[in-house]
């Protein structure tokens, strides 16, 4: 199984380091992760994506919140989440296939980032499976460069996962309603 959790920590030198360290010397691998700023100053929020049995993410969670920088953990596994994969293709185009591929993009509602005589780069932004998709459909014309980021997860709605994974409601008024598009 394929465990996603979701850690805040503090904007640090090293902080990284502790955090794939701690995951390498239980012996997993870590499949996906992605790092960057929050919407709070010095924090900043990371999403792991670990392949381990189900035993293993209750020990992962609680070695990851002892972690000197770490402030919290979420595992969103199971959680309604919104998840998304950005993924930048750079593929070989020719005058007589650049349409076509142009079609492709645009039938998987990634955009075309860039045009050059012989090349075309593709930006994509959904689920793996949306991404691996567009990847194998754009293979037979010559796939020349990739860069993906991994996965990013959000809990879907108004609410917050607090360490023990409980959901904290954040008030905001009126009925909460949650669409993903």
């Amino acid at each position: 199984m394929q465990a996603t959790f979701v850690v805040h920590v503090e904007d640090r030198p090293g902080v990284l380091n502790r955090v794939a360290s701690l995951v390498r010397r239980r012996g997993y691998n870590i499949e996906s992760l992605t790092v960057g700023r929050t919407e709070t100053p010095g924090l900043s929020r990371m999403t792991i994506v670990v392949d381990t049995d189900e035993s293993a993410v209750a020990r992962l969670h609680a070695n990851l919140d002892k972690l000197v920088n770490v402030r919290r953990v979420e595992d969103v596994t199971l959680a309604a989440s919104v998840v998304r994969d950005l993924a930048m293709i750079k593929v070989t185009a020719t005058s007589d296939t650049r349409s076509q591929i142009m079609q492709l993009a645009d039938v998987f509602r990634a955009r075309v980032v860039d045009v050059a005589p012989d090349s075309l780069v593709i930006e994509i932004t959904g689920t793996e499976d949306k991404v691996d998709g567009l990847l194998e459909m754009l293979r037979p014309y010559g796939v020349i460069e990739m860069a993906r980021t991994g996965r990013v997860a959000m809990v879907r709605g108004a609410g917050s996962r607090t360490t023990n994974g409980e959901v904290r409601e954040i008030e905001a008024g009126g009925e909460a309603v949650a669409y993903s598009v």
